[in-house]
């Protein structure tokens, strides 16, 4: 199952499209739940389903649960997969809803968020973790939020970070992984999406081609989509 929460035609499909690419999963293999769609729902989705994957958002905010409905829906379904251990993969929006589950807090940035494809640290717990310990330290990935956590809840084992804010982190004695990079979206994905929402994320097309023009390719960061299928799921 894929958790979705994107309100754009276009990007929905990107984004299924990219985590199907970096995962080689195939489109029988993963269903789609967008919470635009379907804002409540409970755990009982699950049933039927190996594994989650939580997408992105750039149309929501975890801060705002009284104009999302779908925030309070999603943390609890993250909770109900904690209690039964079931696989998750949760990228940026993700990473948030994941933070406040188990209890953490979210701070929002008005201005000099991370934006780009920055390099991102490899703490040592991560260098022995099942999905980081064979990734480059540094390594690069697409990072674009204006939202974070400013620490981790207890539970939480620190497995990357920036100078900005963690960036990965495991779930104690569970297959729960978080990321608030986005490891399923590549460099010419962020160009597409950077595009789309450029009036919300940057001040008009000169800042635009700036950010554009310092991007990095990000195959260590997009190769662990394969890595949660392959050594997790199989």
């Amino acid at each position: 199952m894929l958790l979705q929460i994107r309100d754009s035609a276009g990007v929905r499909a990107e984004e299924y499209a990219s985590f199907l690419t970096y995962s080689g999963l195939t489109e029988e293999q993963l269903d789609v739940l967008n919470v635009f769609d379907t804002p409540e729902f409970t755990g009982d989705v699950m049933k039927g389903y190996d594994f989650l994957f939580v997408g992105g958002a750039s149309e929501a905010s975890v801060l705002e649960p009284a104009t999302y409905p779908f925030v309070e829906s999603s943390i609890a379904l993250l909770q109900y997969c904690l209690s039964l251990d079931i696989p998750v993969f949760a990228s940026c929006f993700g990473f948030q809803l994941a933070v406040l589950a188990l209890g953490g807090r979210i701070v929002r940035d008005k201005k000099d968020f991370e934006m780009g494809t920055p390099a991102i640290r490899i703490t040592d717990a991560g260098q022995s973790d099942t999905l980081f310990h064979d990734v480059a330290n540094p390594f690069c990935a697409v990072s674009v939020h204006k939202e974070r956590a400013p620490e981790l809840p207890a539970t939480c084992i620190l497995l990357a970070e920036t100078d900005a804010c963690p960036h990965a982190f495991r779930v104690e004695d569970r297959r729960f992984w978080a990321f608030q990079f986005h490891p399923e979206v590549d460099r010419a994905t962020l160009i597409e999406r950077l595009t789309h929402f450029k009036d919300q994320y940057t001040e008009g097309d000169d800042q635009l081609q700036h950010v554009i023009a310092g991007l990095k390719e990000t195959p260590d960061s997009n190769a662990l989509v394969r890595r949660f299928v392959e050594r997790v799921l199989n």
